[in-house]
């Protein structure tokens, strides 16, 4: 059986495809997201998960590898990881009671039979109205700082939601539904 690669670093990912009982192992892309590209989100979303799974691929002549990418959209504009408190604050105050989306693309490669497919999960997460407080507390805990749109569904961001529709998986950063169906495709079943 041929191994499967998930080119990603992310905990939450790991521990997401760990919840599956899938054996894998954990490679490091060094690609480069770049963020400026003149793509569509959803453009963009699929163009960095597949660029993350090339970019191992050539490490492994036969594997199954995935690799994904979540973007945050507002009104058509992509919030990425905040990196410093100030930028995680205008990005919160952005949110504060307003509806956005959540994309996350996945690829799968078999680096084997060079066959690839990418698929784009939307989700829409409603935000709770906050008041200055709430964003400064939340700010303080450093969670949202590498957390693209400056929070995390799955931790203390999430007493800022009011509710989301579509996969919460897919907004924690990797949708497990749709890649298992995915898997499928490549003959592997979980």
């Amino acid at each position: 059986m041929q191994k499967i690669i998930l080119a990603s670093t992310s905990p939450r990912r790991k521990e997401l495809l760990e919840k599956t009982g899938l054996a894998f192992d954990i490679a490091t892309s060094d690609y480069e997201e770049d963020m400026t590209l003149p793509l569509a989100p959803k453009e963009l979303v699929i163009y960095l998960s597949q660029g993350k799974a090339k970019a191992v691929a050539s490490k492994y002549p036969d594997a199954i590898i995935i690799a994904a990418d979540t973007i945050v959209v507002y009104n058509n504009t992509i919030l990425g990881k905040p990196h410093t408190a100030e930028k995680a604050r205008i990005m919160l105050k952005i949110l504060s009671g307003n509806v956005h989306s959540v994309l996350t693309s996945y690829t799968v490669l078999d680096t084997k039979k060079n066959k690839i497919i990418s698929r784009m999960v939307e989700s829409t997460v409603y935000f709770k109205k906050l008041i200055k407080e709430e964003i400064n507390k939340y700010v303080a805990t450093k969670e949202p700082m590498d957390k693209a749109g400056a929070y995390a569904v799955q931790g203390l961001g999430s007493s800022l939601i009011d509710r989301i529709e579509g996969s919460f998986s897919s907004i924690v950063g990797l949708p497990i539904e749709e890649l298992l169906e995915t898997l499928k495709e490549f003959g592997i079943k979980v």
